[in-house]
């Protein structure tokens, strides 16, 4: 074929596959990139007195996502409504385990950051606004077929299925879409037996920019600061691990008795509950694809791996996930090789598989070992989160972990903190 459609189809145009895009459109500009997306694109804009109401949800961004935002020239809009953490406390309930991280120790202003879903969507969209990045939406990708050019990818518009020519087809749609199977990817999933439970809460005490990982008989919890960033605020966003017994009790009851059991669960470490707001929830399940790639598609975010949320650990994967993919894009054409090329995306499985294993081990030790009730297990858990507070090594190397910082070069020359020496990816 003398002409491809484009290079690269990216099935998925939510915060992963748009995240992607944009990183092509920077690091690649003469790439051609087309995005298909289920839903109409938002035609919102972007006004200067954006508020995001109560129950808008949030993700927790590793200090090293900061750095790759930074890198794409996002993160000065993206900061707009993304608030700092400063501390985390991870602490077992009813014993007297307990850690501390702060970012100060670590000389950053913040070890992370609770970011809008809805802002983060919005300026990755007004920013690709300004690429040659074209999209097809409300669509979606029925099914691909290897070709000696690279893949046929069937793509439907309304009651029309066409065939597009590319090199590479990057899914990025979600591990729910069901175009993984259909593809012939065989993902693993292990039932964690119970439910997340999401929403923003409101406390009497100021959280101070300090998240809290609290470890519990009936499973973890994580609280997440959350309001403005400038200034300490009331609202946290909440992720509570719940059976489904206790999932479903607690949706009967109404607010007050929905904060009072929280409070029993939590304590009293950030004052009373006032509020809680709208409820979302699902089941827990870590899911993993041991081969995501083949010739001619890649998967990335959460069509590769879906990790429990209490971690925060699953987008800020993604996102290293994707830099890694954009950076062996970079050099099969400094090469001359097809992006599609089963080489090619063998070296980005290759490249990602230490950081993909590493971070799935400690999202779900932390599940595996701090959702365990019995005595000598707690005792054990005790020990070792007062051995993390008082070992500065063993401490900074959970810190770094969860900081997301390790050995990833900048993509693109003197963009953001990079530049100054740090680096985001693998430990």
């Amino acid at each position: 074929m003398d002409r491809l459609d484009t290079d690269v189809i990216i099935a998925g145009g939510g915060l992963a596959g748009a995240t992607l895009a944009l990183a092509l459109s920077r690091v690649l500009p003469s790439l051609k990139v087309t995005v298909v997306e289920a839903f109409p694109l938002s035609t919102d804009a972007l006004p200067e007195d954006y508020q995001p109401s109560y129950d808008a949800r949030s993700t927790a961004l590793a200090w090293g996502s900061r750095l790759i935002f930074e890198e794409l020239g996002l993160w000065d809009r993206l900061s707009e409504h993304a608030t700092p953490i400063r501390r985390i406390h991870v602490s077992d309930r009813g014993r007297f385990g307990a850690t501390r991280l702060s970012a100060e120790d670590h000389g950053q202003p913040a070890l992370g950051y609770v970011a809008d879903n809805r802002w983060m969507g919005l300026s990755l969209m007004r920013e690709l606004q300004t690429t040659a990045v074209q999209w097809k939406a409300p669509a979606e990708v029925l099914g691909m077929t290897p070709q000696p050019y690279g893949v046929s990818v069937a793509v439907k518009t309304g009651d029309k299925v066409a065939q597009m020519s590319a090199q590479c087809l990057v899914v990025a749609d979600g591990g729910r879409s069901g175009l993984r199977e259909s593809l012939g990817f065989q993902a693993r999933h292990e039932d964690y037996g119970q439910n997340a439970l999401i929403a923003n809460v409101s406390t009497s005490d100021s959280h101070q920019f300090t998240a809290f990982e609290r470890f519990t008989d009936a499973g973890p919890m994580a609280l997440l600061p959350g309001g403005a960033p400038d200034r300490p605020g009331n609202q946290s966003a909440l992720v509570w691990t719940l059976t489904d017994q206790a999932l479903q009790a607690l949706i009967k009851l109404d607010s007050e008795g929905r904060c009072q059991r929280l409070q029993d669960r939590f304590g009293w470490r950030l004052g009373r509950f006032t509020r809680m707001g709208e409820l979302s929830h699902y089941p827990l399940k870590l899911t993993t694809v041991a081969e995501p790639v083949r010739p001619g598609v890649a998967l990335v975010g959460n069509a590769a791996h879906t990790l429990h949320p209490v971690a925060g650990q699953g987008f800020n994967l993604a996102l290293r996930g994707l830099m890694t993919l954009v950076e062996q894009f970079r050099s099969a054409i400094q090469q001359g090789r097809s992006l599609g090329d089963l080489g090619v995306l063998g070296g980005y499985q290759q490249a990602h598989q230490q950081d993909w294993q590493q971070t799935v081990r400690f999202s779900d030790s932390l599940i595996r070992i701090f959702g365990q009730a019995p005595a000598p297990l707690a005792a054990a858990r005790d020990a070792g989160l007062v051995g993390l507070d008082l070992l500065p090594g063993a401490k900074r190397w959970f810190a770094r972990r969860a900081m997301g910082i390790g050995g990833r070069k900048p993509l693109i020359s003197g963009q953001g903190a990079f530049a100054e020496g740090e680096s985001a990816g693998n430990e």
